[in-house]
């Protein structure tokens, strides 16, 4: 078994409360997104249990896939440097900003 610094264990611990926190964040977001149109002021006003059910679904499938892709993303970059795997060459940035290349 490994032994880990106890600055990866802070690196793991902090990535687990920023994939918690946002992931929770954004299933706020998409539980009140599904069940806004049910607030309009309309015939048939009221969330039905029906729309909370979806509301529920979405903002629980919006919670897991946040958390598994940061903790994936964490995972692999973990991995890359453990390897001595180099990170992604990201193509070259503008050098001002409204430019689409360097060169222009």
């Amino acid at each position: 078994m490994e032994h880990r610094s106890q600055a990866d264990r802070d690196a793991v611990t902090v990535e687990i409360g920023f994939a918690v926190l946002t992931g929770s964040l954004l299933a706020g977001v998409a539980f009140v997104t599904v069940c806004a149109p049910a607030l309009l002021p309309g015939p048939g006003g009221g969330v039905g249990p029906g729309l909370l059910v979806a509301a529920t679904v979405v903002a629980a499938l919006v919670f897991v896939g946040r958390v598994v892709d940061v903790l994936w993303r964490f995972g692999r970059r973990a991995t890359e440097r453990e390897v001595g795997g180099r990170a992604p060459i990201l193509p070259d940035q503008p050098s001002q900003p409204g430019r689409t290349s360097p060169d222009s």
